[in-house]
């Protein structure tokens, strides 16, 4: 567990420019600490070609959102700490950081996700219900985003055994407006999680973050109601691209909520018409049956850093890195060949060239120039 002085680097580094979720891992990897890696900071971005002085976030910035965070009554989790959730340090890049309001222990058990239309059917509300109070007898943690609809349907009906919502503003911030009761009662007797600090307002852009995130707290992701451009298809594509299980409940092909749903099942969705179809599909992973809840280890475990001796690098590295690289991403592996750097040295070099702001992290190991 981090203590106050290294929570305090921890978030000064995630603040400071230019440093992702790729970079904050690379950095406390190879220095060890949030401290260490903060001082490097200014050098590292030099050596990378930035031509200003990377802006580096001030312990009065960090203490101001850790006040306004103990005053929402929400926890910071850092990625190098034991309590963050195992599954969603599985994915590449975890967050570096989630604030908490409420049952953190709820993060480490077996979780499923919930989602579907705001607009959902009668009898969508009722099978969300369902799906739901079953999943959460066998022991699974619902997971949702708190939304209109499906959403709050699933929350209602898990609230009692564990929820979490995953929200895209700050944990103490209420969206929609009309549940702020649902919101309230989630962070009393379950768990309110967003990656924003305390106090920031959501916006557009910030809604597939948290479907991200969603989909990284589960096993798998099992949609209800979606048409055929819904935002929940998102969830679903995102849960696809981390390795997750996609479950969809299939709808009458007159219902435009079907649509969606329908169509992930026609590209390769597992269709279910019961909780007990999911259940039986993830007791290989989660050893959860019908019956009731047994602890199982987690198939997902972090890889805590480990710091080792930096290679000897110079200048000629740097430019044959952006040499190879264009505006088209390419994966690490590749790039590696073709510049004939040890994965360790490449590490190195595309985390300076990355704080300078010269390059661009695209996920899954990909990387294109900048400049």
């Amino acid at each position: 567990m981090l203590d106050d002085a290294q929570r305090l680097a921890c978030l000064r580094l995630i603040r400071s420019d230019n440093v992702g979720p790729v970079t904050f891992r690379e950095l406390i990897n190879h220095f060890g600490g949030a401290t260490s890696a903060l001082e490097a900071l200014p050098d590292l971005a030099r050596r990378g070609g930035s031509r200003a002085r990377i802006r580096i976030a001030t312990r009065e910035e960090a203490e101001r959102e850790l006040e306004r965070a103990t005053r929402a009554g929400a926890t910071p989790v850092f990625t190098v700490e034991p309590g963050y959730p195992p599954a969603l340090a599985a994915i590449d890049p975890p967050p570096p950081l989630v604030y908490v309001k409420g049952d953190s222990s709820l993060l480490t058990r077996p979780a499923i996700a919930i989602v579907g239309s705001r607009e959902a059917s009668a009898a969508g509300y009722k099978l969300t219900r369902l799906f739901a109070a079953t999943l959460a007898a066998a022991g699974y943690v619902v997971v949702s985003g708190l939304a209109r609809g499906i959403d709050a349907a699933a929350h209602e009906a898990s609230l009692a055994s564990g929820t979490i919502a995953v929200v895209a503003g700050g944990v103490d911030i209420v969206y929609p407006p009309e549940h702020a009761a649902l919101h309230a009662a989630i962070a009393a007797k379950g768990a309110v999680i967003s990656e924003m600090p305390p106090g920031f307002q959501p916006r557009a852009k910030d809604f597939p973050r948290r479907n991200r995130l969603i989909a990284g707290l589960a096993y798998g992701v099992v949609v209800m109601e979606a048409a055929k451009r819904s935002g929940t298809l998102v969830t679903a594509r995102l849960a696809g691209e981390i390795g997750r299980e996609v479950f969809a409940v299939p709808g009458h092909p007159l219902d435009p909520r079907a649509e969606g749903t329908n169509q992930l099942i026609k590209r390769g969705a597992t269709m279910v018409t019961t909780a007990e179809d999911i259940i039986e599909a993830l007791a290989p992973l989660t050893g959860l049956a019908p019956a009731g809840f047994t602890e199982q280890p987690s198939p997902f475990m972090p890889t805590p850093p480990v710091a080792a001796p930096a290679p000897t690098l110079d200048d000629a590295d740097r430019a044959r890195v952006l040499e190879a690289l264009g505006p088209a991403p390419c994966d690490v592996d590749t790039l590696a060949r073709a510049t004939g750097l040890s994965p360790r040295a490449l590490g190195i070099v595309l985390m300076e060239l990355d704080l300078a702001g010269r390059i661009v992290r695209h996920g899954h190991q990909l990387v294109s120039r900048n400049d």
